[in-house]
């Protein structure tokens, strides 16, 4: 609004209204700018939300799983800013330096690796032909050269028939028979090692069922995907004692490791909606506790803090788990808020992870400089991999400690120039808002500083999701889970799956289950293990 100071009026009524409606057309436009503010602080804000989420999908997606980040580029993002230095930097970094250099100069070398000993042998002489002049004399070997070509041959099918000949006696007229073969599962024509492959193949191979069928075919085996997936389903409530055995091991341990992963489920007309796996290990092999290590999954068509509080009753000692409220239940009641039998501890990896998500979006000098922060902790926890539960805390009280003690104050003033809706100001809240449980592993040898071991043991479901996509069906949800808990747990004690499953499944039917543990992975390699030395001595 524009006034010719010449021409103003003189009336002083006319001034003052002229002035109010001066102020009120700029409280209005005060009121228009701050509306427009907030609403462009609120986009941004969006648009940072759908970014970061973008980034995350898209290094699922196509980057690399690993979130390990080169140091010294992070430190670059805030030189400027007083960091501490990391524990022990000199010799990881000669270490890995030592291995670079060891890897280039094998490459260099170009040293081939030798065909393992264990492999059949088949020899075939290849003699040169007679003498250019067949001068008929003797000949001697002075030498030879040996070229060793590895071989495959393909997996051939056969058929075992059972002939059970009926005997009749001309003189006391008795009619005699074996006993009818006890096959793995009632009224299926197939023997243990063809379920075991199948069950392999599906489970640490990661082939679908309708993959496999299709190869099969191609051998001129004909043998449906559905029938392939009820074979699954009768063998898993054939083997669910041992199932379940695992589980009641593993929670006798004083510290378990937990966590889920999503699977889709189909639900016939309804078309499909998310299920969960929940896996549960048991591994102390860090803190030199040498006990089997072993590991639990369960399905669920929901995500409730029931189902875990389900799978873990009755459990004492420590659960590390990540920030998901439905272990809360777990911890403490929920009307009282008392302290349970069950002790929480943090994941310091899922605290990176947040900032790093951060970091593939924009170079946030913050976010650098926590996963630095962070990286000093994990690197400390290296030197100490394996050492006795003691002589871990002693360290971690005299190096890890300090440097948490400073972290602390350092991400909440952090936050007090961060938004609060932020990706960054979520990922400092992370760690402060259970500090009690971040911490919590300086004070205990057995703990560890992550949750990484279990969430190892969901790759092979990471990696069949891919495969077979879906989960069709509750009960076969419960047999993946089964399958999943005996590969998984074959595979941490190396054992070699399919062995152990053919001769468990040729064992199962007719094994008592007071001695079911004589089937577990670790105590079947042990009782192998003594035989085969038996038979060689």
């Amino acid at each position: 609004m524009r006034f010719d100071l010449d021409r103003l009026p003189t009336d002083p009524v006319l001034l003052q209204k002229i002035l109010r409606e001066m102020a009120e057309a700029m409280e209005l436009e005060r009121s228009e700018l701050q509306a427009a503010n907030a609403t462009v602080k609120a986009q941004n804000l969006k648009i940072e939300k759908l970014e970061h989420r973008l980034a995350r999908l898209l290094r699922v997606q196509f980057g690399r799983s690993s979130e390990k980040m080169d140091i010294a580029q992070l430190r670059l993002m805030f030189d400027e800013v007083d960091a501490p230095e990391p524990a022990n930097d000199d010799a990881p970094a000669a270490a890995a330096a030592a291995a670079a250099a060891a890897l280039q100069s094998a490459r260099k070398a170009g040293v081939r690796a030798p065909i393992p000993a264990h492999i059949p042998r088949q020899t075939t002489e290849h003699h040169p032909g007679p003498c250019s002049g067949s001068c008929g004399g003797a000949e001697t070997v002075i030498g030879e050269d040996v070229t060793e070509v590895l071989d495959y041959v393909p997996a051939r099918f056969r058929v075992l028939r059972h002939v059970r000949p009926r005997i009749a006696c001309r003189t006391c007229e008795q009619i005699r028979q074996a006993p009818a073969v006890n096959l793995p599962l009632p009224k299926v024509m197939a023997s243990s090692a063809l379920l075991a492959h199948l069950v392999v193949s599906r489970f640490v191979d990661h082939q679908p069922w309708h993959r496999q069928s299709v190869i099969l075919r191609r051998q001129g085996v004909h043998i449906d995907r559905d029938v392939m997936g009820r074979w699954a389903r009768k063998l898993a409530w054939l083997m669910a004692p041992i199932g379940e055995r695992l589980l009641a091991y593993i929670l006798e341990a004083p510290k378990v490791h937990g966590d889920e992963t999503p699977v889709t489920l189909l639900a016939g007309e309804a078309g499909s909606h998310t299920a969960y796996f929940w896996v549960y290990l048991r591994d102390g092999r860090s803190s030199g506790d040498m006990s089997p290590p072993a590991v639990a999954f369960r399905f669920t068509t929901g995500r409730g803090g029931k189902h875990p509080a389900a799978h873990l009753a009755g459990y004492r000692g420590y659960l590390q788990a990540d920030g998901y409220a439905g272990y809360n239940a777990i911890y403490r009641d929920p009307k009282t808020k008392a302290p349970r039998d069950v002790t929480e501890v943090g994941c310091w990896a899922h605290a990176r992870r947040k900032f790093t998500d951060v970091l593939e979006k924009t170079p946030s000098p913050i976010a650098a400089e926590a996963v630095v922060r962070i990286a000093e902790l994990f690197a400390i926890e290296r030197e100490i991999k394996g050492a006795p539960p003691d002589e871990r805390r002693r360290v971690r009280q005299e190096l890890a400690f300090p440097k948490l003690t400073a972290l602390r104050p350092w991400l909440e003033a952090q936050l007090k120039g961060l938004s609060s809706d932020s990706a960054l100001a979520k990922a400092c809240r992370y760690p402060i808002n259970r500090w009690a449980a971040m911490i919590r592993y300086c004070d205990d040898g057995l703990l560890e500083i992550s949750n990484n071991l279990v969430e190892n043991a969901l790759r092979g479901v990471a990696l069949g999701r891919r495969n077979w996509l879906f989960v069709g069906s509750t009960k076969g949800g419960d047999a993946s889970a089964l399958f999943y808990s005996l590969v998984e747990t074959c595979r941490l004690n190396g054992v070699e799956p399919e062995t152990w499953f053919t001769d468990v499944i040729e064992r199962i039917g007719n094994h008592p289950i007071n001695r079911i543990d004589e089937l577990l992975p670790w105590k079947w390699q042990a009782t192998r293990e003594i035989q085969n030395l038996e038979h060689a001595a």
